[in-house]
């Protein structure tokens, strides 16, 4: 594929954008800016450490932040092919999906796959060697289930889902549309659910069910767990990184992101676009407003209010976190201090 074929294939790219296009060269893949080669497509951003690479770039072709007339003069004077980009990483994105693009499994079942005889299979979905899908379940339009998935009673996948390996979705879980669940995750698994007795914990039975909204995608080795009543659900768009616990009675906006290691206690309420940075820890029924921003390793144990950026344990606002985590190597020094001046202080109030 040609530079100029694979830009005009790109929807975030602007026609009529600023380019350079050298003799138009043929891309075959693409490669982080520092080591890509010829034949390879890189991107940078405004103001990141990678720019210096720019200058012993090897890439046939890279796309450049719209608004950076030095980096585009320097690819130009190093005979790289560019295009500006209002979004250079999503327009990267794009091009890789062009250069890369997804090779889907052929219609049909494998003979080792067993299925239920009430079970409904639409003709154009795909199951692998090791697939069983329970009785009652529904599998929908171009569903493609990888080898090892594992599919309990009463399961409905929407248009267009996508189980990866050895996924175990539970009985009477609902995806929606274009759902994408990564290798060994479970879906519907029983929460956490006990009643403490003086002779021990009674098992409290979870009758409850999981929703996945269209568009949400689950990864490695995460669990959605189902409450003992109700439903957990995940918003529509919402986005799963690898080891990530939601727990049961857990309920999501749309368009969320939780990042690895990520624990959201069950009953919490989480408004929509909320993003959870890695080994954030959400507690039992906290309600977290829309578009909130919990950086890494934040304990996250009351309400809290739209809009904030928070950080800590338990979190304060990002901006005081900040402050206070600067002053934390300096304790030593202060406490120090602190001693010389009480001493300062009982010396004066001697006779």
């Amino acid at each position: 594929m040609r530079f100029s074929e694979l830009l005009a294939a790109l929807d975030s790219l602007q026609p009529e954008g600023a380019r350079w296009l050298a003799d138009d060269p043929p891309l075959e893949g693409a490669a982080p800016l520092d080591t890509a080669r010829k034949g390879q497509l890189g991107f940078l951003e405004q103001n990141t450490p990678m720019a210096a690479a720019l200058a012993h770039c090897g890439a046939s072709a890279v796309l450049l932040p719209a608004d950076a007339q030095p980096l585009h003069e320097l690819a130009q004077q190093q005979g790289i092919a560019w295009a500006a980009a209002a979004h250079p990483r999503l327009s990267f994105a794009e091009a890789l999906d062009c250069l890369h693009p997804r090779q889907r499994p052929t219609p049909g079942r494998h003979p080792r796959a067993i299925v239920a005889p009430d079970a409904h299979v639409a003709a154009s979905a795909s199951l692998a060697a090791g697939v069983v899908v329970g009785a009652r379940c529904h599998v929908g339009e171009d569903v493609v289930l990888h080898p090892g998935v594992v599919l309990y009673d009463d399961v409905w996948l929407g248009q267009g889902c996508e189980l990866h390996g050895n996924v175990v979705v539970h009985s009477h879980s609902r995806l929606g549309r274009n759902c994408v669940i990564q290798a060994n995750a479970v879906i519907g698994g029983e929460g956490f659910g006990f009643v403490p007795t003086g002779h021990g914990w009674r098992k409290m039975p979870q009758t409850g069910h999981v929703v996945l909204e269209d568009g949400v995608e689950v990864g490695c080795c995460s669990t959605v767990d189902r409450p003992a009543v109700g439903a957990t659900r995940l918003g529509a768009g919402t986005k799963i990184d690898n080891l990530v616990q939601i727990g049961h009675g857990v309920v999501t906006g749309k368009s969320c992101a939780f990042a690895s290691q990520v624990g959201i206690a069950g009953g919490a309420v989480v408004g929509d676009g909320v993003i959870l940075a890695g080994q954030v820890g959400v507690a039992n029924r906290v309600r977290i407003g829309n578009g909130v921003v919990a950086s890494s390793k934040s304990g996250v144990h009351t309400d809290v209010a739209p809009g904030q950026v928070v950080s800590g344990f338990p979190v304060i606002p990002n901006r005081l976190w900040l402050r206070a985590s600067a002053l934390f190597a300096r304790l030593p020094e202060f406490s120090r201090s602190l001693k010389r001046l009480q001493q300062q202080v009982e010396r004066s109030r001697q006779p």
